[in-house]
């Protein structure tokens, strides 16, 4: 309670405050506290976020995050992608001799992301997705390229395997190799003929292999030739395998390149027991020796007859079971 002194009677007397007087500072003290909290609040406003304001920014800075690292991600896809390309532009399509697919190709659809991508504002998301449809559609590209080149090797592995490329007799049991091959003094006749192969002396039995890949088009006795086998190996490709003892093949089969095939012998016009191996290319003689693969050690030409004996052993076994079915 609040005095004042009264002059007139020398005394303290308490302030009497009226009711209006009263409202009247009542109103004044809560307008102030009105206008100092609305103050307050709009200050807390502008400097602090609320709650759940706070919450959304934190998520909003999380995901702006991941997708800075995802980002980053799809740029290191891309230059490991650019170096897939390289290595089949200019490793794989030179050794298969194919042409480098041009840039033209490589972009093909790849120009209408950025369109596409003018719907996202945001715009690291944005660079992402479009940047993620480029890829896309660079590993499609690229997945044709290997589908193109797997076919192309293929076609290249096939046209190896049909070159003749190994000597019919093991070298471990050649006796002698004759590599006259043209005009020559025939041992019998006597007088001078084409000797349009090469003759390998080896013993009577020895095993006579496949060349190449091939079908047997001819397995019967010829004059001249006596028992002999024809393989046409295709892309212009035939041998021929003469005097044989007898056959491990008949008209019809394919074969593989290192099957056993013949026997040695010294049928028809022979004079001793040998092979005379023929190579015939687009109809013409070609000389034998030059396709002969003198890189081949006996250990690697053994494992090749080897592993053709169990390829035609494992194809017999197969047929036999479908048949059994």
């Amino acid at each position: 309670m609040r005095y004042t002194y009264n002059q007139e009677t020398c005394r303290y007397e308490p302030i009497v405050v009226g009711s209006g007087q009263f409202a009247k500072k009542a109103f004044q003290f809560l307008g102030i506290s009105l206008l100092l909290g609305a103050g307050l609040l709009l200050y807390y406003n502008s400097q602090y976020d609320l709650l759940d304001e706070r919450v959304e920014k934190d998520k909003n800075e999380m995901l702006k995050s991941q997708w800075q690292v995802l980002h980053h991600q799809l740029e290191q896809m891309s230059t490991d992608l650019a170096k897939i390309e390289d290595t089949d532009d200019n490793n794989f399509r030179t050794i298969l001799e194919l042409e480098p697919l041009s840039q033209s190709i490589r972009d093909a659809g790849t120009g209408g992301h950025e369109k596409n991508g003018e719907q996202i504002s945001n715009p690291i998301i944005k660079n992402s997705a479009i940047l993620a449809n480029k890829i896309s559609d660079r590993i499609t590209i690229e997945q044709q390229s290997m589908q193109e080149l797997g076919e192309k090797l293929e076609q290249v592995q096939r046209e190896r395997a049909s070159r003749p490329a190994i000597q019919p007799i093991s070298n471990h049991n050649l006796i002698r190799l004759n590599k006259i091959f043209g005009l020559r003094l025939h041992p019998i006749f006597h007088y001078i003929r084409p000797h349009n192969g090469l003759d390998l002396t080896a013993a009577y039995g020895t095993h006579v292999y496949a060349s190449a890949d091939g079908q047997v088009v001819y397995a019967e006795p010829a004059s001249g030739y006596g028992n002999v086998i024809f393989v046409n190996h295709g892309y212009g490709f035939e041998t021929r395998y003469a005097h044989l003892s007898r056959y491990n093949v008949k008209k019809g089969d394919y074969v593989k390149r290192g099957q056993l095939i013949g026997f040695v012998g010294s049928t028809g016009t022979s004079t001793n027991n040998h092979l005379h191996y023929e190579v015939i290319y687009n109809g013409k003689y070609i000389n034998p020796i030059s396709f002969l693969n003198t890189d081949l050690t006996q250990d690697e030409y053994n494992k090749l007859i080897k592993h053709n004996h169990d390829d035609k052993t494992a194809r017999q076994k197969q047929a036999k079971s479908s048949q059994s079915k």
